[in-house]
């Protein structure tokens, strides 16, 4: 419970310092401004980007994260499993994406566990699951997907299209 509670005072700060994250230029954001197919080759410092992003202790339901959080749900049967092993490099890789769009990222690699979560989803081998703040599925995958695609999924939603447009009334990006 401590530690679920130590996640939650952590999740409270991700907004802060994806609006932080969001604000200062970056190497991978300045790869997203460089032409279709073009990258700079550098990447940020791991513990600097994924910072309340990847999330060390899953929650028991994700009811916790009803409104505050959308999730990303990685499933596999194995930590060695080739598309678990490729989708969480593509999740590592563009961090700032998710945390602009309030996305944390939960693993579950054990399936003799039987996570609640796990018993809600039932993914069979690699699944890869979008959850949005309203807590339904937005999206169900059997194969890995990039940020980029996620992203498309997850602006595409009418809650985040509400979030856009108060942004642009409040003068953010």
């Amino acid at each position: 419970m401590r530690k679920l509670l130590t996640c939650l005072l952590l999740l409270g700060s991700a907004p802060l310092a994806a609006q932080e994250a969001a604000s200062a230029p970056t190497p991978t954001m300045e790869a997203e401004a460089a032409t279709p197919g073009e990258t700079t080759g550098e990447s940020q410092p791991a513990d600097e980007a994924t910072d309340g992003i990847f999330l060390d202790v899953v929650p028991e339901t994700l009811d916790e994260l009803r409104w505050l959080k959308r999730v990303v749900a990685v499933f596999a049967d194995s930590p060695n499993d080739p598309n678990f092993r490729r989708q969480m490099a593509a999740l590592q890789d563009r961090p700032a994406e998710l945390a602009v769009r309030d996305v944390v990222v939960v693993t579950d690699t054990d399936p003799a566990a039987q996570s609640a979560l796990r018993q809600t989803f039932r993914p069979r081998g690699f699944m890869m699951v979008l959850i949005g703040k309203d807590g339904q599925i937005k999206l169900r995958k059997p194969q890995p997907w990039d940020v980029r695609e996620i992203s498309r999924a997850i602006d595409k939603t009418p809650l985040r299209q509400q979030e856009l447009r108060d942004l642009g009334q409040r003068g953010g990006r």
